[in-house]
Order: structure tokens, then C-alpha cells, then sequence
């Protein structure tokens, strides 16, 4: 049986804490950033949670469970 293979996708969007929850990263961060107050900007850089659904989901294409 050939090894399984991590979802590229998926790696680069999300991170697994030392808890175990799935962090991601927020939307908006990418371009049209001179639109934007430097508040929101602020706002955004912080590391944004997962819904336990949908956590299952993320760590089995991260092949951790």
C-alpha cells in the first residue's frame, strides 16, 4: 500500500497547537491592504479558532488522526 500523502491546501492554511486545536489563520490579510484601517490590519493578525466539525475534518487531511 502506498504512504499516505498530507492535503498541500490544508497544510498551508492551518496549524496545530500544542493542545491539539486546529488554529487558522483569518481572511482579508492578502492584498487591498492600503483599503483597510490599520485596525483591522491589527485585528486580522491574530490566529483565528475551529469548529469542532470541522476540526476532525482539517487533522484527518493533516493525516494526525
Amino acid at each position: 500500500m502506498p504512504k499516505l500523502k498530507t492535503h498541500k491546501g490544508t497544510r498551508k492554511c492551518f496549524k496545530v497547537s500544542k493542545g491539539g486545536k486546529v488554529k487558522r489563520t483569518r481572511p482579508c490579510r492578502r492584498h487591498l491592504l492600503s483599503v483597510k484601517t490599520t485596525r483591522t490590519k491589527r485585528h486580522l493578525r491574530k490566529a483565528g479558532g475551529c469548529a469542532k466539525g470541522d476540526a476532525r475534518r482539517i487533522l484527518r487531511l493533516l493525516l494526525l488522526k
